[in-house]
């Protein structure tokens, strides 16, 4: 006798069908008021602490690891670890190390002093120390994108991380009110007076004083002075920088307070139309020495193209723009490009006509080089949208795509970069495999940075000889 089944069961409905009302609203708080926020953002910046920590030690603040024999030897200085331990023994006045044995373990500043040591004693076909032309400013690197989330902040931190720990003396400026950049650092702001904002008001403030002069020159009453533009005139860009757990970078922050600026600048712009707003950041750089004091300024900007983002895209002799290989960030990064086009082609025309008619000089907006950079890169499933990108974009692009590992990811979580954790929390082969992601984007930005240094110098020794 056959056995009788059952009837097919029903595929479950999605979950979105039969939802209940009563239900539903059984599950909602009360109506949330303006104060929710302000209790919403206490929780969040308790969190955040909180987790910033992850990366810091004990007493609430961050302190840069010591690095290994193997590591000096095979990512800083190219010796032998033999040949280093030999010079150790015959100079007892080197840094010699923590450890036993041959397990050594050396601060940043131990290895640049080594460094300096090697660059006089060592064989001469041999790069101890990175190169810059001497007599030249700091080359300025913007990192932009008004696309949030394709990882600006983080290529903009480990490329400091980079530099610094190839010699060279950086200074990173944190743009962006939510302050990530800052927190990466390690650095602590109180209020929009120790962030970039000063260094803006401060310009207008000189603006306002120039033109006062004329005015008071012809008779007419001059333009008056409130509490923010007096205090502003008395704070020096070089108070904003505050030094990081890093040696060789230092820090001018941000925080929430900042984007007060975006709203403050263009005031002040309808106030006095004559005011270059867009030179405010350089003039700051330019009049309180950092391009000397520095190799490389390194700006992380907020995703938008705001006043605080033209302002650093104007003083860039090098503009990043991360990106990602999806058809959404291709398509805003090109929607940005063409953003900074109309922007700053309408800010030449504007200006140049009120030049040609004062017989002036016209200015033009010129970068040394532009690089596009495709990062959190998955090439098991985005390397024929990568290429397609790469066609379009052509020599806009680096060659190397910023791939993301599972030591990203985790260097992330803990607030830190990947130079900053300690290779003997991994897989020997995940380590190396984790810092090459960083290591090639840095040797492709130092080309373009060293490139345009050669080019700076070759045009001064030429502007010379004819003189």
């Amino acid at each position: 006798m056959a056995k009788k089944t059952g009837a097919p069961s029903k595929p479950d409905l999605p979950p979105y069908f039969n939802i209940d009302p009563a239900a539903a609203a059984a599950k909602l708080s009360a109506p949330i008021d303006t104060p929710r926020f302000a209790k919403a953002a206490a929780f969040a910046a308790r969190g955040r602490d909180d987790l910033a920590r992850r990366g810091y030690a004990p007493d609430g603040k961050k302190r840069l690891r010591k690095f290994s024999t193997w590591e000096v030897c095979r990512y800083l200085i190219p010796v032998n670890p033999a040949h280093l331990r030999r010079v150790l023994r015959q100079n007892p006045d080197l840094p010699q190390g923590e450890g036993e044995g041959g397990a050594k373990w050396y601060t940043l500043d131990e290895v640049l002093r080594l460094r300096e040591h090697f660059a006089e004693e060592g064989a001469k076909d041999r790069e101890y120390q990175a190169w810059r032309p001497e007599g030249l400013p700091a080359k300025v690197v913007a990192v932009a994108n008004f696309k949030g989330g394709v990882g600006k902040t983080s290529t903009c931190a480990h490329l400091a991380m980079s530099a610094a720990l190839d010699g060279y003396r950086v200074l990173v400026i944190d743009l962006d009110s939510q302050g990530s950049m800052t927190s990466i650092m390690g650095g602590q702001v109180e209020d929009e007076w120790q962030t970039v904002f000063p260094m803006l008001a401060r310009d207008y403030a000189r603006h306002l004083q120039a033109e006062n002069r004329v005015r008071e020159a012809a008779g007419e009453a001059p333009f008056g002075f409130d509490e923010t533009l007096t205090a502003a005139l008395e704070v020096s860009p070089r108070n904003l920088v505050q030094p990081t757990h890093w040696p060789n970078i230092d820090l001018i922050g941000a925080q929430l307070n900042l984007y007060w600026a975006e709203f403050q600048v263009p005031v002040w712009r309808m106030q006095m139309r004559s005011w270059p707003l867009w030179d405010s950041l350089q003039n700051a750089l330019e009049e309180g020495g950092m391009l000397d004091d520095y190799d490389i300024v390194l700006l992380d900007t907020p995703p938008a193209l705001g006043y605080l983002t033209i302002n650093a895209l104007s003083a860039a002799d090098i503009l990043l723009v991360p990106l990602g290989a999806s058809f959404l960030e291709f398509d805003s990064t090109g929607r940005f490009f063409d953003m900074i086009y109309s922007t700053f082609a309408s800010i030449e025309e504007g200006e140049n006509r009120a030049r040609r008619a004062d017989g002036l000089p016209e200015i033009r907006f010129e970068w040394d080089a532009v690089r596009a950079l495709v990062t959190r890169f998955d090439a098991a499933q985005q390397t024929d949208l990568a290429n397609v990108i790469q066609a379009y974009f052509g020599d806009f692009m680096t060659t190397y795509r910023q791939e993301l590992t599972a030591m990203v990811g985790q260097a992330g979580e803990q607030v830190s970069g990947i130079y900053e954790t300690d290779y003997r929390d991994f897989n020997r082969d995940t380590y190396v495999r984790g810092r090459e992601t960083f290591d090639r984007t840095w040797a492709e930005v130092k080309e373009v940075i060293l490139g345009t240094w050669w080019r700076d110098a070759r045009m001064a020794d030429a502007a010379t000889e004819e003189v």
